[in-house]
């Protein structure tokens, strides 16, 4: 029986509003793993490293699923095993990554390959179970299993000359409780 994938644990203040989680018991994430791939199309742009995928994209690694509208994957000039090596997806449009017990929502999400880290922006949700957890921006280290959630970006309020007059938010939640006899 797996452990769950996140055990929330807060290593939050009021002043960074910054909610801290590891995935204790929980094997690390297989970056190395194939990545599977599924679109309506795809536009090659071999001249400048990239690929975009659009209509219901679906990306897998290992037991980590990544879906979107549109993903921009860039990738180098090396060739391994007759593909080019990929070192980044940038995501838009309806962006959830689903890994076991864990799903997050927002509106765009980056997956660097290189540094083993997502980035998720834009009216983040985290769920596992009956908890969850929103924020602004979202950050997975796959190599720890640590999520970092913060307000960043929550609560922008613009001038009608379209200048940000006030920036900033909060991360709010909720987590149940196991009920006690």
């Amino acid at each position: 029986m797996a452990r769950p994938l996140l055990i929330l644990a807060l290593a939050a203040t009021a002043t960074t509003g910054v909610l801290a989680t590891s995935a204790l018991g929980q094997a690390r994430h297989d970056s190395n793993a194939p990545i599977d791939f599924a679109a309506q199309s795809i536009d090659l742009q071999d001249r400048a490293n990239r690929a975009i995928l659009s209509g219901g994209v679906r990306i897998t690694q290992a037991n980590m699923t990544l879906t979107a509208a549109r993903v921009t994957v860039t990738y180098t000039g090396q060739i391994t095993d007759g593909s080019p090596s990929v070192s980044r997806f940038d995501a838009s449009g309806g962006v959830t990554v689903t890994r076991p017990d864990q799903t997050a929502r927002a509106q765009y999400g980056v997956y660097d390959i290189n540094r083993r880290v997502i980035t998720m922006l834009g009216n983040v949700t985290l769920t596992q179970g009956s908890n969850r957890v929103s924020g602004g921006r979202l950050t997975i280290n796959l190599d720890t299993g640590r999520a970092s959630i913060d307000g960043s970006g929550v609560g922008t309020t613009k001038a009608p000359d379209g200048s940000v007059i006030k920036s900033g938010g909060r991360v709010t939640g909720r987590f149940t409780v196991p009920k006690r006899d």
